[in-house]
């Protein structure tokens, strides 16, 4: 972790992958609700290979600090993550997300644009992202039920809830491993961590958030929208609708999977990123 990028800052990075440079793609990576950056580990070797990839824990979940300052909504998130990315020094960066870090991925591009900073955007990749007013998934509702939700992890144990969440947002409810399991859970035994949760949760929708929709239109980068045919958290009406409100979005859309493409299917999702990587953010700056 770098010191320099993350300090003043509550949140968790860690760069790695090829030596920083002014021809050097970043790729940063911002995990979805309840996760952290082990979400993305299949993908790791195949983006350390062609950029520097930075991977982020974002405020209250995972490594990052979690201050209970009540400023946790995802502008507030998308506030640390855009400061993070100017501290990059880097004009060739991709914005990575997956549900929510795909919300705070759009919030981070208009903040940029914002700040006349929109140049260093070269693209966004958004997994089964979080876009437009929806029905709460089951776990987000439950987990705003502060008292009762804090009870349950507590009394029940963080492996039962998540075991339970993680078979209920992938296609395939066998195919989740103990190691997924424990590795979710473990951020969770922390009682700061758990206040986190719903913190986050009772924030989770932006006060603003029709004027933010109105907004997407605008943002005018290169983007993969990347979804599972079954997602139920996010559905895919979420992705098409970003394929006609952005620009410039192509959507892709993998078999047989639900919410989470990077542990459900990561050869096949990150092939796709991959091929987005090397057909279309190249192009802007005219290497690979």
């Amino acid at each position: 972790m770098s010191g320099s990028l993350t300090e003043g800052l509550p949140l968790y990075a860690e760069c790695r992958g090829r030596p920083a440079g002014p021809d050097v793609q970043h790729v940063v990576l911002l995990h979805g609700y309840g996760a952290w950056s082990y979400t993305w580990r299949h993908w790791a070797p195949h983006l350390e290979a062609r950029a520097r990839v930075v991977y982020v824990d974002m405020k209250g979940f995972g490594r990052a600090p979690k201050p209970d300052d009540g400023r946790c909504s995802p502008h507030d998130l998308a506030h640390d993550v855009t400061e993070l990315v100017t501290r990059l020094a880097s004009d060739r960066v991709v914005l990575v997300g997956h549900s929510l870090g795909g919300a705070v991925a759009l919030l981070t591009a208009l903040r940029l644009t914002d700040e006349g900073r929109r140049d260093i955007l070269e693209g966004l990749v958004l997994v089964a992202s979080a876009a437009y007013p929806q029905r709460l998934p089951p776990f987000v509702a439950f987990a705003r039920l502060r008292r009762l939700a804090t009870e349950a992890i507590r009394w029940l144990g963080p492996e039962r809830i998540v075991r339970q969440v993680l078979r209920t947002i992938v296609f395939d409810p066998a195919s989740v491993t103990e190691e997924q399991v424990q590795a979710y859970a473990a951020p969770l035994h922390d009682p700061d961590a758990r206040r986190a949760l719903v913190d986050v949760a009772l924030r989770i929708v932006p006060d603003d958030i029709h004027q933010v929709v109105a907004r997407l239109p605008t943002i005018d980068v290169p983007t993969l929208a990347l979804w599972g045919r079954h997602d139920r958290v996010v559905p895919l009406w979420v992705g098409r609708r970003l394929q006609q409100d952005l620009p410039d979005c192509e959507l892709h859309v993998l078999e047989r999977c639900g919410h989470d493409p990077p542990e459900e299917l990561p050869e096949k999702s990150c092939a796709a990123v991959l091929d987005y990587l090397d057909s279309r953010t190249p192009s802007l700056r005219g290497s690979g």
